[in-house]
């Protein structure tokens, strides 16, 4: 799946009141050429502010993908900030979601890609220093 496409339409989905859970989290695809996107990520990390108030990016697959779907959502308003708790996301495929049929949204597939250039979020996170498990 593609980040961006899947994270707006989960956004949708949360606003519309479903509960959504989001598993395999270091699978999903960001598009684009492999050293531009670690270089991007690497200088959102790196980017200074006042350490009290400026924003923590995680290295966690699971975490990275929520704050991505955040983006989609308006955070700020009270039906924003209720859609986020209602979307959960996990790494791997937890054991609760190992015999239920899971649902594939077909409008973000990686198969849409003009070209082979994308980056896995766990590819990602490790390059940033996260786990190396993935």
């Amino acid at each position: 799946m593609l980040l961006g496409r899947l994270a707006t339409i989960v956004a949708k989905q949360a606003l519309l009141g479903e509960e959504i859970s989001v598993i395999n989290c270091e699978k999903i695809v960001v598009s684009g050429h492999k050293t531009v996107t670690f270089a991007r990520e690497w200088q959102r990390r790196q980017r200074g502010g006042y350490p009290l108030k400026s924003q923590t990016r995680s290295r966690l697959p699971d975490r990275f993908v929520r704050r991505a779907i955040r983006g989609m959502l308006p955070w700020r308003q009270e039906r924003g900030r209720t859609a986020y708790k209602r979307i959960l996301c996990y790494t791997g495929i937890p054991a609760a979601f190992a015999a239920k049929e899971l649902v594939a949204i077909p409008e973000a597939s990686k198969t849409k890609l003009p070209t082979l250039k994308y980056v896995t979020v766990g590819q990602i996170c490790t390059y940033l220093g996260g786990p190396h498990d993935q």
